[in-house]
Formats: structure tokens, C-alpha cells, sequence
């Protein structure tokens, strides 16, 4: 998230970041958004229907004018009510070369596949699971005596620079 709001500040950028949203009201960037003067909105599902926090999460993005849904660290499955409702207007990054590795535990997955890279993909949000069309890809070698955990920094890296490139070629679109 923190890399789309950079990128979105320069000044050749073709999208904004209207409103930075949370399903933990009291997640680290969320205080790093109002900070940097980007809107905020959190709200916990804990105790509500999906559907009722889902319309409270889409009535919010409505409301700041928000046209493109870009997911960053969102765990939680969106209804295909919801994704139905932005259709071709939600993307988000996964830390595998998808269509490999749909899910979690992607790094361990491909590591114990014998894998000699992994890496992260942006794609369109669909009703499938990690199923939507890849808008963009970037490898990382997995190198003798790596960890699951030193992978995932070297793909967190290549995220931070994927995301941002491929979410303004889409605003574009």
C-alpha cells in the first residue's frame, strides 16, 4: 500500500489513491495513510454479515469517488456479490508467478517443488480464487540455503516494484 500511495505522488502518475481502507482498525497502515494525508476508513467485520460489512466497505469507496479497488494484504475473500458490483475494477498482488500456487503458502509451496524462481503477479479479482487474468509478472531466482522467509523478502521487494507500475498501466485502460 505504502509503495502505491508513493508512486501515485509523482507526478506522472495516472492514478490517485483516494481512500486507503482496512479490515483492522487498528492496522500499522492505516496510521501511516492519515499521516501522509490519505483518507482512511476501517471498519471490523467481527460480529456483522459478510454482506452487511461488505455494503459498509463499498458504500466507503463509493463515497470517496474510488473507481479502481487495489488490494494490498487483504486476507479475507470478497463475495462474488462484491466483486460482481466492480466487475474489471479490482486487482491484486500475489506473492506467486500465478497461475502456480493459487492461495497460501506460496513460497513454501514452491520451494518444495524444487522451483528455481518464484515471484509475485498482479491480476483482475475474479469470483475464482487468484483466478483472474494476470496483468503482470516479476520472477525472483530461489537461491541455495534460502528460507521461506528470506524468498518473501526478495518477493516483497518485487512487489513493491510491480504494483505500482502495473496499477498505472491499468488505470490507463
Amino acid at each position: 500500500m505504502m509503495s502505491l500511495v508513493e508512486a501515485s505522488r509523482a507526478e506522472s502518475s495516472s492514478y490517485e489513491i483516494a481512500l486507503v481502507a482496512s479490515d483492522k482498525p487498528a492496522a500499522a497502515g492505516l496510521a501511516w495513510a492519515a499521516a501522509n494525508g490519505v483518507a482512511t476508513f476501517s471498519h471490523s467485520p467481527k460480529g456483522m454479515p459478510k454482506s452487511e460489512y461488505e455494503a459498509r466497505i463499498d458504500a466507503a469507496l463509493r463515497d470517496a469517488g474510488v473507481e479502481i479497488i487495489a488490494l494490498a494484504g487483504y486476507m479475507r475473500l470478497l463475495s462474488d456479490d462484491f466483486v460482481a458490483r466492480w466487475r474489471g475494477r479490482i486487482v491484486n498482488i500475489h506473492p506467486s508467478l500465478l497461475p502456480k500456487y493459487k492461495g497460501l503458502d506460496t513460497h513454501a509451496r514452491a520451494m518444495a517443488a524444487g522451483d528455481a524462481v518464484a515471484g509475485c503477479s498482479v491480476h483482475i479479482v475474479t469470483e475464482e480464487l487468484d483466478g483472474g487474468e494476470i496483468l503482470g509478472h516479476a520472477e525472483v531466482p530461489i537461491l541455495p540455503g534460502d528460507t521461506v522467509d528470506t524468498l518473501a523478502d526478495r518477493v516483497l521487494a518485487e512487489e513493491h516494484r510491480l504494483y505500482p507500475r502495473v496499477l498505472a498501466q491499468f488505470a490507463l485502460s
